[in-house]
């Protein structure tokens, strides 16, 4: 099932709800199952006290036992057969069930615009997901086996006793009731307690990621003490929350406890004075007191279950309170795919402000012509990069409209707009998978040849070649195995693969030696070919053969031309350029932000 057009509940009832209608027959099998074990677990009973009656007969005859004891043996078989049954189904249902949560978890996640992403530890997201799916499948459990043969034994123990007294069945009714509605009481009353500890977890878990994903830095600052010390809070404040949550367990074991000594004492009293007076046969004893006891242990059962429920529904409410959020970015109803023919970029009067007010684009309006290669140019904050992440759709604009050839990328499917662009950004994000892996991400049909002549085409097979597995080496996470350079090197092989109609470059060379960089320029040159590039950089010689250079300055083009003639107007880009050149300071571009050309 594809979640994308189809939000996921973001309350726990109707989000269990949605995965039980997935697969209604097998839960219902388990369900149906289930109650038999439980009936037949009652029927056992009830054959044991026509078995004690037998025996206790005045006529001393072994005719009269074989029947009880012939029903015995055969519900315990039954019983047990259906137990392990239905172990086999549940197991079915609940890890099946496990699979489609994260997977549709997942989706819904990488749904989300790249400011969500921002907002959040990427770590806590995944934990989230996997104690979600944990959560779910406890509470299936919880249902199956500790819930429903409760209740089941509970039903069949007052159609018993009502055969034997009807008071009895009656009194254990209102018992049974009080003492499970006192702990259902209790706990939902303990519900923000089990939800405070389900939020102090994730948030400890995701701080504890966070430290560990980022270890270079802590070493690098002689941090780790610090961190520890930091964690130490973290994981304390946790602490206390798990510590009242498990004590708020323990005092609902406490409350049942007492009912059962009361409870389970007054229905055996009751017996024996009615069996004295001759009312109740002996067999009606026994099965009195087993069912008592057993009634009165599964309301503790079905009781503290509630309660452990209530803790798996908080770690759930959680999670879809922060994953389940609708997507800020969303396709159209019915989408239509991006046909991109030439790779004509247009904006026109775009708006876009961050989300604390800051605006960034006020109807900003500019073309970029097919096949033209443009280099953004501008200080940090000027909007380069929120540009090229707009065209990626990455984030909406707030007015305006933003077209490829002609097509509104806000009226096409995300995945065509994405799949028509290639992007080489400054830092290279790389799988822990094989180097081949990595390269071919860029297109999954790309043949091994294809790939071979990427990285040719990027001047990085040699030195692949030359790792312990070649091809088949793992990079590491975020491929930590090799250098700045390499990485980036694969990131420009993947864009061979990807062969895009229109390629955006962020600092694609900016990893690299001065030597390498002239090799990757000169693949650079033969992969802009016959598509439209738009590249940001401070190293403004690296724009020199481009078509054209936009200069931003706060949101707004204060320069738009070709290099060579922005060079002689002797602006902004000009005074930067020289700048550049006189202290081979690739930063230079910063005094973009100091200058105006109204000054001139």
């Amino acid at each position: 099932m594809n979640l994308t057009n189809s939000p996921i509940p973001q309350k726990a009832v109707r989000f269990l709800f949605l995965y039980i209608t997935r697969r209604p027959w097998l839960f219902g099998s388990v369900f149906l199952i289930i109650i038999g074990a439980a009936s037949s677990a009652v029927g056992v009973q009830y054959a044991m006290k026509l078995l004690v009656d037998a025996m206790d007969s005045s006529v001393r005859s072994t005719a009269h036992v074989w029947a009880p004891l012939f029903l015995f043996l055969v519900l315990i078989t039954v019983e047990n057969l259906l137990w392990r049954l239905g172990g086999w189904q549940g197991s079915r249902a609940i890890v099946a069930s496990g699979v489609d949560i994260r997977l549709d978890l997942f989706e819904h996640l990488t749904g989300h615009s790249m400011r969500y992403f921002n907002q959040h530890f990427s770590g806590a997201l995944g934990n989230r997901i996997t104690s979600t799916a944990a959560a779910t499948g406890e509470i299936f459990a919880t249902m199956f086996w500790r819930i429903l043969p409760p209740i089941t034994d509970f039903l069949g123990a007052i159609l018993v006793l009502t055969t034997i007294r009807w008071q009895m069945s009656l009194g254990l009714l209102f018992s049974v009731l009080f003492v499970a509605g006192l702990l259902i009481l209790f706990g939902i009353r303990g519900r923000r307690i089990h939800d405070n500890y389900a939020r102090r977890s994730s948030d400890a878990s995701g701080k504890m990621i966070d430290v560990v994903s980022n270890v270079w830095t802590v070493k690098a600052f002689s941090a780790r003490y610090r961190e520890k010390h930091r964690l130490s809070r973290e994981l304390n404040r946790e602490a206390k929350a798990h510590r009242r949550s498990w004590m708020y367990v323990e005092l609902a074991r406490v409350i049942h406890d007492m009912c059962l000594v009361v409870t389970g004492a007054g229905m055996l009293v009751w017996s024996i004075l009615l069996w004295r007076a001759g009312s109740i046969s002996t067999g009606d004893v026994v099965i009195v007191s087993t069912l008592t006891f057993r009634i009165l242990h599964g309301s503790r059962d079905l009781a503290l279950a509630l309660v452990g429920t209530a803790q798996q529904f908080g770690i759930i409410n959680e999670t879809l309170k922060v994953i389940a959020l609708p997507h800020s970015v969303k396709d159209p109803a019915e989408p239509s795919p991006l046909k991109v023919e030439s790779g004509n970029i247009l904006f026109d009067n775009v708006s876009y402000t961050y989300p604390d007010g800051h605006k960034v684009f006020d109807n900003l309006s500019f073309e970029i012509n097919a096949g033209e290669r443009v280099g953004l140019v501008g200080a940090s904050g000027a909007g380069k990069s929120t540009l090229i992440s707009l065209i990626q759709r990455l984030d909406d604009i707030q007015g305006g409209q933003i077209l490829i050839d002609g097509q509104r990328i806000d009226q096409v499917s995300q995945d065509s707009l994405r799949a028509n662009i290639s992007v080489v950004p400054q830092d290279i994000a790389l799988f822990h998978r094989s180097v081949f892996e990595n390269i071919r991400y860029g297109n999954p049909e790309a043949s091994n040849e294809e790939v071979y002549s990427a990285a040719r085409n990027a001047y990085c097979d040699a030195f692949i070649r030359g790792l312990p597995k070649g091809y088949r080496t793992i990079v590491g996470e975020k491929g930590i195995r090799l250098s700045g350079g390499q990485r980036q090197r694969l990131g420009i092989a993947r864009a061979f693969v990807k062969d895009a109609p229109i390629l955006i470059l962020d600092e694609a060379t900016s990893a690299l030696d001065s030597q390498s960089e002239k090799e990757i320029q000169s693949a650079l040159a033969s992969l802009m070919q016959g598509r439209t590039v738009l590249a940001i950089a401070h190293r403004l010689s690296t724009l020199a053969s481009f078509d054209r250079i936009i200069v931003l300055k706060n949101g707004v083009i204060i320069e738009d031309g070709p290099p060579d003639v922005l060079r002689a107007n002797g602006g902004p880009f000009a005074e930067a350029w020289q700048l550049q050149a006189n202290s081979l300071d690739p930063q230079a571009t910063d005094k973009l932000a100091t200058t105006d050309p109204s000054s001139k």
